[in-house]
């Protein structure tokens, strides 16, 4: 049932930049940005963005913007 709270798992390489990434892409949303795990080796790191989405279109819409920025590599 929307709106709901929803949290998007963001994987990239540099967490500064997956900050930076997520600023740029929910300006002007409130959300919450918590770094996550990193792998073993530093080369991965995991950021949870936490926000409310309005409905399905908009949920999918931030995943999809989430997902095509250049530093991120994965968005669960």
């Amino acid at each position: 049932t929307y709106p709901c709270p929803w949290v998007y798992k963001v994987i990239g390489r540099d967490m500064e930049r997956l900050r930076t990434a997520a600023a740029e892409i929910l300006s002007g949303r409130a959300y919450s940005a918590t770094p996550s795990r990193s792998s073993p080796g530093g080369a991965y790191h995991c950021l949870n963005v936490e926000m409310t989405v309005g409905n399905e279109p908009d949920r999918l819409g931030c995943y999809e913007k989430l997902r095509s920025h250049p530093d991120v590599i994965m968005v669960l």
